[in-house]
This record gives structure tokens, C-alpha cells and sequence, in this order.
């Protein structure tokens, strides 16, 4: 009976080997387990044991990319920062960090950014870059105080504490900064930040000199790390405490807590490599086998000792030694195939990281290059827009005047098309912004037909506009977008219509309380589009073939921008097409009456903006930072119309200078200029003059992200070229405050 346990104990004990590892859940992971994990996390890095912290933030990445919870990976990636930091490896926390702020950009994730925002800057602050440091904490502070969360708002308090807390010169604000943190904490049940308060409060107090109280704070900080179990606090409070020790002139004290200190650091290190050792029995099962094996050992040994040899005997041998082969076998190839299986990952893992880089370098260069041409288009389009401006106030005649509203209107469509283009991309994955106001949309229209009329005689082509007069005259929306989807519809339509017609008509469909749903239609009877065609000509650089391509050109984009437009308008445009007979097509889109909004808001949000005035402008100082003389003229030009005192600046360097030895009013900074950049000259005049208001006036393509360009010291931007009433509204923003100053 004895052999036959011996063999069922083997037999159970091979059938855990051989499974252990083919183990998978499937069971779909939620949510609320990845957020437990990720606290688990948290929890580990406190009491200083990173390798169980590693293992937890790995299997809440695993399972948060199996759901693709976007916030959660971000999460994971700033916990694991967060634990880099407190290991002193600064520059792998940094990295862990740009890739969680860059997800939680993309998903609009405030509350995320925050919380990145306040470990960036302790980070930088552990670099000894404390402006970087101050600036990251300021850009949380923001959202804290719109979201009153006072816990948030002590944390940050008391990292500026920790800031000037490194200069004797700033000892100052530095107890400011912790009386503000200990007011803001005062409710709060976070043991580890309240032990960091008492900790940095200590330090503060031992550069006053007030030993006591040192103590009394160094031993709060203690308690509380104690209460908590957070290793690190603890060590850090035991250093701090045989610090004050010997400048008491205790020597035995301080020895004592230098000790205690030293202690619990040898206790950090060999309880993270016990429990290295300990998951890798756990996994492997390694202890348990040998647990097994020698008590198998024994039994046999007392077999061989009670019984006699006999053939049962034999048989049981001959099955144990079988079982165990069988067993050593199986644990070969198990480990053989688990290295052939490591060794195929980490290739195929070296291949995607490979890839990877790659493709980031592609688009890194392929952004570069279109904000280089942007950059360059913007230039020659700023001179036409402001000429045209120009010359529309030297009292044209009415026919001048009619074509110098084409050329504005086209001048405008252009630079739409050209952001249109940049930023396709962006218009698929919907993040280009609505922007709303009041306009009126026959108006609108109109000139989008009196810009294409010339298009249409050169095809003899006649174009008829059927507008609802039931429509309300003033309506609230994105009067571009309709401009630019509408430009792209009907010339489309005119390219691929010959001596024919084409009807544009509006229609009012419905509408419910203040909102108001329009029906577009634009049919012609051209060249038409075969069923085939209808779905892909929507594509990007797609036509109906390769035919009309060499007939009537283009680039193939128009279509597939009206799609993306429309899609973000929370709109679908249908199409019905015959071959030779014609097109139409077809959208719903939704506007608000102006009349509702007047009556919700009778007052307007904007009636303490400064109105654009000769009263205003008169006489005010302006230098004009730009290198191209085309530019300089055009600009100059328009600000002395309005009897502004206007200089000019070839480039940052001047500017700098200028602005030493002269007083201005206000500046308008170009960004790409020879020798210094804009961002340079700006951040030197904020060193000496931090009242000026300073305008980015400039055709780069600004990034979503806009808060590096104000922290280095420019009150607003506005994007080359622009709009004469946009450009005037900015400025007298600015001159407005000035002008009650003086």
C-alpha cells in the first residue's frame, strides 16, 4: 500500500509541473481590479519593496492594455515613474513619465495631468532644475484650485517648501510655503505626506537653529512613517534625528539613530532580494519538489529497510523509476521549450522596439516637414491678406471693392486649406476643435458662390442658389467649416461639370427650442460617379478614375476633408449618382438661432473687452519684431493707419536692446528670425521687464500643447496671417489695462 501511495503522490505531484504553466485566465479583467493593483502599487513603493511593486504595476499594464483603458496604462506608467524617483533614478522616471502625459493628453485626462505634472516637477526638482520644478508645480496648482481639492493643493505647497528649502536666501517663503501645506493637510488621513511635512518642517527648523523643536517635528515624522510602515520615511527620520543628535552634542544618541538608520536600510535591500528569491521558488515550484522529493527518499529508504525484496517489489521499482524518468523528461522539455519560447520574444520584442523608433522617427520628420512648408506658405499668404487689407482702405472703387472681397475671402479659404492639409490626421481622429459664433449663413454662402463664379463661367456653368427664407438671418456655428465644406462640394462639383447647372439649396427641416437642423443639397447634372466609385472617391487622394484624374486634375483631398468636417460637426453626407447623369450630395447639419441666445444671455460675455479705437491706439508705442521686409511694411503700415508710434526690429538681438534704452507700450514678436528666436529674446526681457505685454505674431504651427510658450513669457499669440479685426481686438487687450495705468 505503501508503493501505491508512493506512486499516486508522484503521479499527483507530475501533473502539477506539467500544468502550472499552461494555467490562463481568461476571464475578462475589469477595471476595478487594475485600480486595486495600481494602489497595491502605490502601497509597495511606500514601504520600499520595488520588486513587488515591479511585479504589481507589470500585471495592471497587462491587463489595462488587454481592455485598452488608455488611463489606466498612463496611470501604470506614472506609478512606475513615481518609483523611479524614489530609487533615484531620475532620467528612467522622466521617460516613464513623457509617456504617461502624452496619453493623458490625448484623452483629455485633467485629473491624470495633474498628478504627472506634480511628480514631473519633483523630478525636476531632484535634478536640481527647481524653475522646471516650479512651473510643473504651478500648472497643477491650477487644476487643483478650480477642483478645491485641498489634500492636492498641501502636496504641492509643501514641494515648494521643499524648493526653497535649498537656498538660505529663500528660508522665507520656504516656512510660508509649509504653514500653507499644514493648513491645507489639516484634515487629511494621508500618513506618508503628513510624515514628509513633519520631516521637511525638522529641516526648516534645525537652519533656524531651534534644535527642540527639530526634534519634536523629526520624531512626528517618525510616528507617523512608524503608523504606516513606510520604510523609507523611517530610515529618512532616524538620519535626520542622529543629525540634530550631534549638533545637541550627543555623540551616543546620534550614533544610536545612525544605526537604526542603517539598519533599515540593509533591511530594504535584503527583504526585496528575499522576495525575489521567494516568487521565483513560487513560480517554479522548485522548493516544493525537493520538499517532495526527499520525503520520497525517506520512504523509500524505510521500505528498503521493513520489506523484503520480492517481485511486487520489483514491479513497484521498475513504475517508480519509470514515473521519475518520465518526470525528469517532462521537466526538460518543459524548461527547453520555455527557453526557446523567452528567446523568441525577446527577438520579436527587439523587433517591435526597432519598429517602433522607426516609425516615431518617420513621424517626427514627416511633422517636421510639413511645419517647415506651413511655415513658408503662411509667410507669402500673410503679405496677400494684408495687402488686400490695405488697399480695401484706400477707398476702392465698388468694383475694386467686389474683387477685393473675393481675394480676402480666398485668401482666407487658403490658409484654411493649407491648416485642412496639415491637419488632416488630426481631423480623422477628431481633435481639431469647433469653434462657434454668430454669422449669417446666406450671406456666407453667397460668397462662397461669388468666389467660384469665375470658376463656373470659365465651364460655362451656371450655379443656382435656393435659400429658405424662413431660415433665421443670424445663426451660431463654425462659419469656416461651412465655408470650407461647402467649397469643396460645390467646386467638385464645377470641375466635373461642363456647360451645365448646378443647384445649391438650403432647407430648414425641423426645429426644437433653439436649435435649429438645416438641409444641404448640391446636385448638378456633370460627369457623375459610378456605383463602385461612390464609397472609395471619400478617401484620401481618391478620384473616380484614373481617366477623370488626367481630365480634370486635383489633388483628391477635397471630398475626404468634407467627410472628416462633417463627422465632426456630428454629420454624414450622402450621395446618389448615375454615371453621365449628374451627382448630389447630400447633409443635415445642426446651427443655434442667435435670437435664443440673445434671450439666454442678453449680456454679452465680451462688454468689458477694449472696443477697437483710435482713442486707444493713439499715440501708443509698438515695436515690431520681424525679420522679412515684406512683412515689416505690411504691419507697419496697418498699425500707423491707426496713428500708432510703430518701430521695427530686424531680429531678437535689436529687440533686446530696443527695448533696454526705449519705452513701448507693447511688442509683437516674431518667432523664426536669424541669431536669437523669439522664445530667446522674450526670455531675456522678461528678465528686466516683466510688465510689457509681449504677442507672438507669427506663422509657426502651434502645438496642441500651449503651456511651455506662455511659461516662457508671452501674454498671448496670434497666427499669421490673421484677421485685421482678430489681430486689433488682441491689441487693444492688452493697451486697454496701459491705458487706465497711466
Amino acid at each position: 500500500m505503501k508503493n501505491l501511495k508512493l506512486t499516486f503522490l508522484l503521479f499527483c505531484c507530475f501533473l502539477t509541473l506539467s500544468f502550472q504553466d499552461s494555467k490562463i485566465d481568461e476571464a475578462q479583467p475589469r477595471p476595478a481590479q487594475i485600480k486595486q493593483l495600481l494602489n497595491e502599487a502605490e502601497k509597495s513603493i511606500d514601504i520600499m519593496e520595488f520588486d513587488k511593486a515591479q511585479m504589481q504595476l507589470n500585471k495592471s499594464l497587462e491587463l489595462a492594455k488587454r481592455i485598452d483603458h488608455k488611463r489606466y496604462i498612463a496611470l501604470a506608467s506614472g506609478i512606475l515613474a513615481r518609483m523611479y524617483h524614489v530609487r533615484h533614478e531620475y532620467d528612467q522616471g522622466i521617460t516613464q513619465l513623457q509617456r504617461a502625459i502624452k496619453i493623458q493628453r490625448e484623452i483629455n485626462d485633467e485629473s491624470g495631468l495633474a498628478y504627472s505634472y506634480i511628480l514631473y516637477g519633483k523630478l525636476f526638482l531632484s535634478k536640481g532644475e527647481t524653475d522646471r520644478a516650479l512651473k510643473y508645480f504651478d500648472l497643477s496648482e491650477q487644476y487643483y484650485e478650480k477642483e478645491e481639492n485641498a489634500e492636492q493643493l498641501g502636496i504641492i505647497a509643501l514641494n515648494k517648501a521643499v524648493v526653497f528649502l535649498r537656498d538660505k536666501n529663500t528660508k522665507d517663503k520656504a516656512s510660508s510655503f509649509l504653514n500653507n501645506a499644514e493648513i491645507y493637510l489639516k484634515e487629511s488621513e494621508n500618513n506618508y505626506e503628513l510624515s514628509r511635512l513633519h520631516y521637511y518642517r525638522a529641516r526648516y527648523l534645525i537652519r533656524e537653529n531651534d534644535l527642540e523643536k527639530a526634534e519634536q517635528s523629526a520624531l512626528g515624522a517618525f510616528n507617523l512613517a512608524d503608523s504606516g510602515d513606510f520604510i523609507g520615511m523611517k530610515m529618512y527620520s532616524y538620519s535626520l534625528l542622529s543629525q540634530i543628535a550631534e549638533l545637541q552634542n550627543d555623540p551616543g544618541k546620534a550614533l544610536e539613530y545612525l544605526k537604526k538608520a542603517i539598519e533599515i536600510q540593509e533591511a530594504v535591500f535584503n527583504m526585496n532580494k528575499e522576495a525575489l528569491a521567494s516568487e521565483t521558488n513560487e513560480r517554479f515550484g522548485m522548493e516544493s519538489l525537493k520538499s517532495t522529493v526527499n520525503e520520497l527518499t525517506l520512504q523509500n529508504a524505510e521500505q528498503e529497510k521493513t520489506l523484503k525484496v520480492n517481485k511486487l517489489t520489483t514491479i513497484l521499482s521498475v513504475a517508480l523509476i519509470t514515473i521519475l524518468s518520465l518526470l525528469t523528461l517532462s521537466l526538460y522539455k518543459n524548461n527547453n521549450l520555455r527557453a526557446r519560447a523567452n528567446e523568441l520574444l525577446q527577438k520579436k520584442n527587439s523587433e517591435l522596439i526597432l519598429a517602433k523608433e522607426n516609425a516615431e522617427k518617420a513621424s517626427m520628420a514627416k511633422a517636421q516637414f510639413l511645419s517647415t512648408i506651413t511655415h513658408e506658405l503662411r509667410t507669402p499668404l500673410y503679405a496677400v491678406t494684408g495687402l488686400t487689407h490695405l488697399l480695401m482702405e484706400e477707398s476702392p472703387t465698388e468694383s475694386q471693392k467686389e474683387h477685393l472681397n473675393s481675394l480676402k475671402f480666398s485668401g482666407e479659404y487658403l490658409l484654411s486649406l493649407i491648416n485642412n492639409i496639415l491637419d488632416l490626421n488630426k481631423l480623422e481622429a477628431n481633435k481639431v476643435e469647433i469653434v462657434k459664433s454668430t454669422f449669417n449663413l446666406k450671406k456666407r454662402m453667397s460668397d462662397v458662390l461669388i468666389a467660384l463664379k469665375n470658376s463656373a463661367d470659365e465651364k460655362k456653368t451656371k450655379l443656382h442658389f435656393d435659400f429658405d427664407e424662413s431660415i433665421p438671418k443670424e445663426l451660431i456655428g463654425d462659419p469656416l467649416k461651412i465655408s470650407q465644406i461647402l467649397i469643396n462640394l460645390i467646386g467638385n462639383s464645377i470641375k466635373f461639370t461642363e456647360d451645365g447647372d448646378i443647384w445649391i439649396s438650403v432647407k430648414k427641416n425641423r426645429q426644437e427650442g433653439k436649435n435649429i437642423f438645416l438641409q444641404f443639397d448640391i446636385r448638378d447634372n456633370g460627369e457623375g460617379i459610378s456605383k463602385e466609385k461612390q464609397k472609395a472617391i471619400f478617401e484620401n487622394f481618391t478620384q473616380g478614375s484614373t481617366q477623370i484624374n488626367r481630365k480634370f486634375g486635383g489633388t483628391g483631398l477635397g471630398l475626404s476633408i468634407v467627410k472628416n468636417l462633417l463627422s465632426l460637426l456630428n454629420s454624414e453626407i450622402e450621395l446618389e449618382s448615375e454615371l453621365g447623369q449628374g451627382s448630389k450630395f447630400s447633409f443635415e447639419l445642426q446651427f443655434e438661432t442667435a435670437e435664443a441666445e440673445v434671450q439666454k444671455t442678453p449680456v454679452p460675455e465680451k462688454i468689458d473687452d477694449p472696443k477697437i479705437s483710435n482713442d486707444i491706439m493713439e499715440d501708443k508705442r509698438i515695436l515690431v519684431v520681424e525679420d522679412n521686409k515684406i512683412n515689416q511694411m505690411i504691419t507697419r503700415k496697418i498699425l500707423e493707419k491707426n496713428k500708432v508710434i510703430c518701430d521695427v526690429a530686424d531680429n531678437g538681438t535689436t529687440a533686446i536692446e530696443k527695448v533696454q534704452n526705449n519705452h513701448f507700450d507693447l511688442i509683437l514678436m516674431d518667432i523664426h528670425m536669424p541669431g536669437i528666436s523669439g522664445i530667446e529674446a522674450t526670455i531675456e526681457i522678461r528678465k528686466f521687464n516683466a510688465e510689457i505685454p509681449i504677442i507672438a505674431l507669427t506663422a509657426v504651427t502651434l502645438d496642441e500643447n500651449l503651456d511651455e510658450f506662455y511659461l516662457n513669457g508671452f501674454n498671448d499669440i496670434i497666427p499669421k496671417p490673421y484677421k485685421t479685426e482678430e489681430f486689433f481686438h488682441k491689441i487693444n487687450k492688452y493697451l486697454a489695462p496701459r491705458e487706465t495705468t497711466v
